[in-house]
């Protein structure tokens, strides 16, 4: 681990933890679908469109 870190550092990079809600929690499943059933579809469906449409991955001139 402390040549891992030491090479990072050598390259001008550092390291980054993060914290995250643990997805195997009973609880957080649950807090997590009834956020996802209050999301409004038209809204959802709106930004996917938009993310579509300006994906450089959707024009085949890009590839």
């Amino acid at each position: 681990m402390k040549a891992m870190r030491e090479r990072r550092r050598s390259r001008d990079m550092r390291e980054v933890r993060l914290s995250l809600p643990d997805a195997r929690v009973s609880a957080v499943r649950k807090r997590i679908a009834a956020q996802v059933a209050r999301l409004d579809r038209k809204a959802e469906h709106d930004a996917l469109d938009w993310i579509e449409a300006v994906s450089e991955f959707d024009d085949d001139a890009a590839r």
